[in-house]
């Protein structure tokens, strides 16, 4: 997830969104994995502020990825998110504004950016205690750990595991069909509801997780876990 993924979303899922040929978004990938979250190596330097630290530039910048991410929910038509293998860190954040979420067996779920010395500050802070639960939530924002797809669905995160990517893209298909029978007016109608109920809370929260971020983004521990990343080894992390 870099920059031209960040660019490219919000107007692809306008133009979904604004054909009316269109019922159901089903977002899905390619390889053998979903996504594996931001680029660090691409977004480190924009994250920071750039040569100058400028605080302002990280803040408007968070705002910005927090707004591209946010597109699925912002959006009218249903949203299936179909994963299969990593689906780390902002891929994470990113999955949470949809609506329906289905996953291979070999899945892998982690909200990672503690390991990081990050905060998830996409909103998977922010949704993810409407699916699976506030306590469910601190134990994978605080530990970082991988979760499988068996537990994933267990805990509410995911709706169904399907034995591999040809079973689980029949599945959202087979979902999107049966949903794209139905009357488009009422099922946005639903989305809308549900939209309502939540997102205006969530969009203060989230201005509030942006402006808790701009600490971590300039720290020693960042600059640490990525170069750790790099160098294939395990970080050392100060609090500074």
């Amino acid at each position: 997830m870099g920059s031209k993924f960040f660019s490219e979303l919000p107007q692809t899922v306008s133009e979904l969104d604004a054909n009316p040929d269109v019922r159901v978004i089903i977002v899905a990938s390619t390889s053998k994995h979903f996504s594996t979250g931001l680029d660090l190596m691409e977004l480190e330097d924009i994250l920071s502020g750039g040569d100058t630290g400028d605080e302002t530039r990280t803040l408007e910048t968070i705002v910005e990825l927090q707004r591209s991410t946010s597109s699925l929910s912002s959006c009218d038509k249903p949203v299936i998110a179909a994963i299969n293998g990593h689906c780390i860190g902002g891929a994470l954040d990113f999955v949470s504004y949809a609506d329906i979420r289905l996953c291979s067996a070999d899945a892998i779920f982690s909200l990672r950016e503690t390991k990081l010395a990050m905060i998830a500050d996409l909103g998977s802070l922010q949704r993810l205690p409407a699916i699976i639960g506030r306590g469910q939530l601190a134990e994978l924002a605080f530990t970082g750990r991988d979760v499988s797809a068996i537990t994933a669905h267990e805990m509410g995160l995911v709706n169904y595991v399907c034995r591999d990517k040809v079973e689980l893209m029949s599945k959202a298909f087979s979902l999107a069909s049966e949903i794209a029978a139905n009357s488009p007016t009422a099922t946005q109608g639903v989305k809308k509801t549900m939209r309502s109920f939540y997102d205006e809370q969530i969009e203060r929260q989230l201005e509030l997780v942006a402006r808790l971020s701009l600490p971590q983004l300039g720290s020693h521990d960042l600059r640490e876990a990525v170069t750790a990343f790099v160098e294939k080894r395990p970080p050392k992390f100060t609090g500074t």
